[in-house]
């Protein structure tokens, strides 16, 4: 054991993972099969191990550092993704890298299998005359999917949400999700020597496609291309795109419908994206019908940029209401 400043650091016997847990809060880590949790007491602190349990909706992604006018603050889909699946009543974990240089707090309560790196991947958006240019400060290492435990590779949903290329873009062998979910952003991004991110060609897109239930991306992704749009559309079996304020296209079974998205007053529309694509994810799966999954996604979507950063995941009011709605 080693502690350095405000967190004690345990070297794990897999894969030369190590454990990272903030001492003055409860925060818990895990790592294969096990718990890891710290209780603050007065000038004492004391270590729980405890059999990890399954979970429902299992997110693998890099968690981000963005770098806002405001200062550092927690992002990235992995983020935005498990605490909507828990607003959602889904039992939430997480597999990602992290370097500690901010709190995990926002994220209490869900588990989450780290590898301990040097930086987290970090984004920066500049906006100038109302548009919008990110940037990728940092790039993380990529997620090994040995880290995941095997208790976790049966969650009923697994989402695979790149940012920066880190995940690779098919499950191996073992893994067994009732819905494999992808948001292939990261996939269909590059960025230039000054961090400067712009779209690009999905390589693997029709064999990551075909093997995954849902794919999930935006019009921005693709850079408003139409024929690239319509491309994707029939690589997979059930394809969404997202287009910002106006709403979605679903695309199934040789057919394609159009959901308009509620009006809000936009405040920011960080992470709508994230949280349309796990509301869908939940949504297919309890109901096996995609349309009423993307009417839901939707109307919940809209919420979400009505607030800023991680206070834009959805409120049960707001989870209720977008459930009544079907019966109207």
């Amino acid at each position: 054991m080693i502690t350095k400043g405000d967190h004690l650091f345990l070297s794990g016997d897999a894969s030369g993972l190590i454990f990272k847990v903030k001492r003055t809060r409860l925060f818990a880590l895990t790592c294969k099969m096990w718990n890891i949790q710290t209780f603050h007491g007065y000038n004492s602190f004391m270590l729980q191990f405890s059999p990890l349990d399954p979970i429902d909706y299992l997110v693998i992604g890099h968690l981000t550092i963005d770098q806002t006018p405001a200062g550092l603050s927690l992002g990235g889909t992995a983020a935005y993704s498990a605490l909507t699946a828990r607003a959602l009543g889904l039992r939430v974990g997480i597999v990602t890298v992290w370097a500690g240089e901010i709190a995990l707090d926002g994220l209490a309560g869900i588990p989450i299998v780290t590898a301990q790196v040097d930086q987290a991947t970090r984004f920066e958006n500049v906006y100038l005359n109302g548009n919008r240019t990110q940037y990728v400060r940092h790039v993380a290492p990529k997620i090994d999917l040995a880290l995941v435990p095997e208790v976790w590779r049966s969650a009923k949903i697994i989402h695979l949400g790149p940012l920066v290329q880190e995940v690779d873009a098919t499950l191996p062998d073992g893994f067994r999700p009732a819905l494999l979910g992808l948001t292939p952003q990261g996939w269909m991004r590059i960025w230039d020597e000054q961090g400067r991110v712009s779209s690009c060609a999905w390589g693997a897109a029709t064999e990551a496609m075909q093997a995954a239930g849902v794919t999930v991306f935006s019009v921005e992704d693709v850079a408003h291309d139409e024929e690239q749009i319509e491309w994707l559309a029939h690589q997979g079996r059930l394809v969404v795109v997202t287009e910002g304020a106006a709403g979605c296209r679903l695309f199934w079974n040789g057919d394609s419908r159009r959901f308009r998205s509620p009006e809000m007053e936009e405040v920011d529309a960080t992470g709508a994206g994230d949280i349309f694509a796990t509301a869908f994810f939940a949504r297919l799966l309890d109901t096996r019908d995609p349309w009423e999954a993307a009417r839901f996604a939707v109307n919940l979507a809209a919420y979400s940029v009505t607030r800023r950063g991680l206070a834009s995941v959805p409120t049960q009011s707001e989870i209720d209401t977008c459930l009544m709605e079907v019966l109207h």
